[in-house]
């Protein structure tokens, strides 16, 4: 089987290691979003593409789920020291490395696809990862009180979106283009998977790249809700979806995708009731347990979001 995959960061990353036990044997392509990206200290950041890297290959710090494990910190003591800014990033050592050779690549002329390649060669993630673009997209938030333009990650890192924002813009999105293989990955999928990532900011921000959106509707589209009771279940998504007046339910995130997208949905047992309405729409539905609390508990999730792919196909 061909599985394509669109992916945030952290639960994106750890759905992904649930699915690759899973399926072991089939070809899983990951199509990363890049609307987090940022450039830091010169250094071009890739915040979801190296989660998903080191996820896979082993190197996450299991804790956070992001960044490295066993991590140091001189070089931001540092540049403390210098009082160079921002100073809200964290940024460790071994990840500076990371950073470094993407932005040296990338200063050579490669694409953002080609430097990807490189730094996978190294961690051997199991799975085919791609950029959504290798054009410069930045996600982008406009403050409310003061209509101001932040970069997410300092409305996500430094305010920890608790400043109201009135709007939430993809630069640079839709003059994008997906990046090589990216529309032949979605193309060749036997299903197409949501994992449960910020439907907003992550796999929004994907689907907002001319072309993606078009060619994914054309396939059978299971997604996983990143919603249970009412409640993100990691991170700050209930603000993102309160920007875009979106309830912060299971049921409203599928609604939101819409059934021209989705075909089938994932919801926790305990927003099961929401079951009926959504079929009602043309989205089959199916209730698990959705914590994703190790390996087994989080293979079991993606087993059941291929079994009713097949069902549905």
């Amino acid at each position: 089987m061909h599985i394509t995959v669109l992916a945030g960061g952290v639960g994106a990353a750890r759905f992904l290691r649930g699915l690759k036990a899973a399926a072991p044997g089939d070809e899983i392509t990951v199509i990363g979003n890049t609307g987090d990206d940022i450039t830091l200290f010169g250094l071009r950041v890739c915040p979801d593409l190296d989660t998903v890297m080191y996820t896979l290959g082993g190197g996450i710090n299991e804790d956070q789920g992001w960044g490295r494990a066993d991590e140091t910190f001189t070089v931001r003591t540092e540049l403390a020291a210098y009082g160079a800014a921002p100073d809200w990033f964290t940024l460790g050592d071994r990840d500076f490395a990371t950073h470094i050779v993407r932005s040296q690549l990338l200063g050579a002329g490669q694409p953002l696809s080609a430097v990807t390649e490189v730094l996978c060669h190294r961690w051997q993630p199991g799975v085919r990862l791609l950029p959504m673009s290798d054009d410069a997209v930045e996600t982008h938030v406009v403050l409310s009180s003061e209509q101001t333009v932040v970069h997410f990650q300092e409305w996500w890192v430094r305010m920890h979106a608790q400043t109201p924002a009135a709007r939430i813009i993809a630069m640079g999105a839709d003059t994008a283009r997906p990046a090589p293989g990216v529309l032949e990955a979605i193309g060749d999928a036997d299903v197409v998977l949501f994992p449960p990532s910020n439907p907003v900011v992550s796999i929004g921000t994907i689907l907002s790249v001319p072309g993606i959106r078009q060619a994914v509707a054309e396939k059978t589209v299971v997604g996983v809700s990143p919603i249970i009771g009412g409640a993100p279940v990691r991170g700050m998504a209930d603000a993102c979806l309160a920007t875009i007046g979106v309830q912060t339910s299971a049921a409203a995130v599928a609604s939101h995708y819409g059934a021209d997208l989705l075909d089938g949905w994932l919801v926790d047992d305990q927003d099961k009731d929401s079951a009926e309405e959504l079929t009602r729409s043309g989205i089959a539905v199916r209730a698990m347990p959705l914590l994703m609390r190790d390996l087994p508990a989080t293979s079991a999730i993606a087993s059941a979001a291929l079994d009713l792919a097949r069902e549905l196909a």
